[in-house]
């Protein structure tokens, strides 16, 4: 799923404090006394054991069931483990999987409590704010799918979650990014150097762009011509026929339109332009235009280029470059990365002080739950 993008309406509501009378929710070191006294239980429930967090219950089914990324695929913890539960014995197996589900349950347990911080920071008058931001966020996700519910369903489904639950994951990730922001020092400010770093930093994996080139093409096919004489030759026809349309163009004729009369070409309905594509992927023996469009400047039409099937007249109509996007064109998305970055030091500092000052109790028994319960499914796969 997307990252929550928030607005600066919440910002306000959340640092504000939400409240009527003016005063703030809950003093840090109120929020403090909380994290202190926050035990994190182990209660038996339905023949297994869960996790009671501020109130708010982990089962062992959530941590089953909780996907994570693998070669651009979301795979569950028995899934991922199969294959080394066939092979190990428990012990084994609970040895060498325990680090994936123990921080599968850390990020659950401070997920809880981080949340409940944000919402006794946040004060009252929330709610309505990130209802409105939830479902603006459901309808942009309906529309990246064309505005179809029923593929947006799908892919939720995927994930574990209905509309419902999409909605309630939004507002808690907005409600907890919210509460990081309102930790953040906003007079310490990006220095120059802080942002060419960061650029010189991101720049291959966020700016680096490939050569691209956009073209109109006359594409004439000796083959499709029609002649009187049989034994006419085709190819001295369609060069003649080429020179003469060069001529017209550097009279002032329009080339789209030419391109409409006289291209074989697949895109002569447009007027000859095709998408815009990487020169290197051009095959025979239109890679021949490639070639010419280095040598060619936008707004430039070229000699017509000769192939034995073809003779091409080509307007270059924009050319980019292998490079990257110029700082000063990205400048904006560099803060951005810098704030990202910010944030998730405040983040990752706030889930430290919290894990340190929960008591977690008998966490060690779940996640010891946990393993047994994916060591015998993952073998009753087989």
């Amino acid at each position: 799923m997307n990252r929550c993008v928030f607005s600066s309406v919440l910002i306000a509501l959340l640092i504000a404090g939400c409240q009527g009378d003016g005063k703030p929710a809950m003093t840090d070191a109120e929020l403090e006394r909380i994290a202190l006294t926050q035990k994190v239980e182990l209660v038996e429930a339905g023949g297994g054991l869960v996790l009671v967090v501020g109130g708010e219950t982990i089962t062992s089914d959530q941590i089953i069931e909780s996907p994570t990324e693998l070669n651009g695929k979301l795979i569950t913890p028995v899934e991922l483990f199969k294959p080394l539960a066939r092979m190990s014995d428990l012990e084994q197996f609970k040895t060498r999987a325990r680090r994936h589900v123990e921080k599968i349950v850390a990020d659950r347990i401070s997920g809880i409590l981080l949340h409940q911080h944000a919402r006794n920071h946040a004060g009252k008058n929330i709610d309505e704010a990130l209802d409105r931001a939830a479902e603006n966020e459901l309808r942009k996700f309906v529309l990246s799918f064309g505005g179809n519910q029923a593929k947006a369903d799908e892919e939720l489904k995927k994930g574990g979650m209905d509309r419902e639950s999409f909605k309630e994951k939004q507002k808690r990730s907005m409600l907890i990014q919210l509460y990081i922001s309102s930790k953040m020092s906003y007079d310490r400010p990006i220095t120059y150097r802080e942002l060419i770093d960061c650029y010189n930093e991101i720049k291959d994996e966020k700016f680096a762009r490939s050569a691209k080139i956009t073209f109109r093409l006359i594409d004439i096919q000796p083959a499709r011509l029609q002649v009187a004489d049989p034994n006419q030759d085709r190819r001295q026809l369609a060069k003649g026929l080429a020179d003469d349309l060069l001529a017209r163009l550097k009279s002032g004729d329009d080339f789209g339109e030419l391109a409409k009369q006289y291209s074989h070409g697949p895109f002569k309905d447009k007027g000859g332009l095709w998408p815009s594509v990487q020169p290197q992927s051009l095959a025979a023996p239109y890679d021949m235009i490639a070639g010419q469009a280095l040598r060619t400047e936008p707004g430039q039409v070229a000699e017509p280029i000769t192939s034995k099937e073809h003779v091409f007249i080509m307007k270059l109509e924009e050319k980019q470059t292998v490079g990257y996007q110029p700082f000063d064109q990205v400048q904006e998305d560099v803060k951005e990365e810098i704030m990202s970055k910010r944030r998730d030091e405040v983040f990752k500092k706030l889930n430290e002080r919290l894990m340190e000052e929960t008591k977690l109790g008998r966490a060690d028994e779940f996640v010891d739950f946990c393993l047994e319960k994916i060591y015998r499914m993952s073998r009753r796969q087989q």
